[in-house]
């Protein structure tokens, strides 16, 4: 097939990375991989976070006027024609206000990648782009989650024919090689006894729910036994960082901030570290719990949206309810004192992502849902 792609949320190819940038790109590649022509139709965000009307109106006329060209284009013969249209997070904030028009015109599919559901939504400064995110699933002839939460609100949504699939979050070349002196290299390089249990936090630092999860990992940290011996790896970096470093002050000999770090530092650290400990406040999901199990590591995270699709609780990492830091510290010190635990764990987490969070895995299943609209 020839999809045209769409990223209303953020393009795969923008500058600033994030979660959301990574999993486009991975969607592109999973599929590339099933044997399909993708190409990424437009660059337009439509993000509104502050439900400003004007912004909003504006955006819409912007959509408006390139599903027209599109489609001209298509018409015209200037570009081939798609044999479906594939959106990747469409929500109240971040509507797809160009695939839906496109999918109609042209006759083709219409497809929904992690899509969600606000009713409260429906009234106040977002209520139209709540109307056009509930009006684009009603067309859809696919939405495919990876949040199995969201399906309970997605999919009665959806019109008829409508399909809705739960997929994992994946990740592209497992299985990761493991390095055995990464623990050791790192402790040398930041000066960290080798006795220390290694915890690393893995998030950009910028307003919301990251800077909250921060704020509860210092929480949780402030909670332990006093003599606990523990040493903390920071990676990430944004304008939230003074609100970071403030809330580990009363730790600033034990946490060691690393800023931003390209993709071979990370995982590198992923391999140096004991245990990864992040609270997921309002996460979808989070990539970096996955990459963290693809690397061996025991995740201590919060139990909220996605989360327990990856991060399977007792077996592979163990989860607390969301926010709750006196559930987290206990979570932390559990490992902290049973660290061969932490070493099954980690081991498990590792095999159930190379068996179920592989792109070449997921990459089946797409072609196979795929394949199904064209029968």
């Amino acid at each position: 097939m020839r999809i045209a792609f769409y990223a209303p949320l953020k393009s795969p190819d923008a500058p600033t990375p994030s979660g959301d940038r990574r999993m486009a790109r991975l969607l592109m590649a999973a599929l590339r991989a099933g044997g399909h022509d993708v190409f990424l139709a437009s660059r337009l965000r439509s993000r509104d976070g502050q439900g400003d009307l004007a912004l909003q109106a504006r955006l819409a006329r912007l959509g408006a006027r390139f599903a027209d060209r599109f489609v001209q284009r298509c018409e015209s013969g200037i570009i081939a024609k798609p044999d479906l249209w594939f959106s990747y997070h469409l929500y109240y904030k971040a509507p797809d206000l160009i695939g839906p028009a496109v999918a109609r015109r042209l006759g083709i599919p219409y497809v929904v990648a992690e899509a969600s559901n606000a009713p409260k939504r429906a009234d106040g400064p977002w209520a139209d782009s709540h109307r056009r995110t509930l009006d684009a699933l009603g067309q859809a002839a696919l939405v495919i989650g990876f949040n199995s939460r969201d399906k309970p609100c997605v999919a009665p949504c959806l019109g008829p024919g409508g399909r809705y699939i739960n997929v994992k979050p994946f990740l592209d070349g497992l299985p990761y090689s493991i390095n055995p002196s990464a623990g050791s290299d790192l402790r040398a390089e930041l000066g960290i006894a080798s006795d220390e249990p290694l915890l690393l936090a893995v998030g950009m630092m910028r307003p919301g729910a990251k800077i909250n999860s921060y704020r509860a990992l210092a929480d949780a940290l402030s909670r332990l036994p006093v003599d606990r011996r523990w040493a903390l790896v920071i990676a990430g970096d944004g304008a939230g960082r003074p609100e970071v470093e403030a809330s580990f002050a009363p730790h600033r000999r034990r946490v060691h901030l690393l800023g931003a770090v390209d993709a071979a530092r990370l995982r590198f650290l992923y391999q140096a570290a004991d245990i990864l400990a992040w609270p997921s406040i309002n996460e979808a999901y989070g990539m970096a719990l996955l990459e963290a199990q693809a690397s061996g590591l025991p995740v201590i995270a919060g139990d909220v949206g996605g989360v327990p699709d990856i991060v399977s609780d007792g077996a592979t990492g163990l989860l607390s309810p969301e926010g709750d830091a006196v559930a987290f510290a206990r979570n932390l010190d559990r490992l902290l004192l049973d660290m061969d635990l932490a070493r099954r764990l980690g081991a498990a987490g590792r095999k159930q992502a190379n068996h179920s969070h592989s792109l070449e895995s997921v990459a089946g299943q797409l072609n196979m849902a795929l394949q199904a609209l064209s029968c």
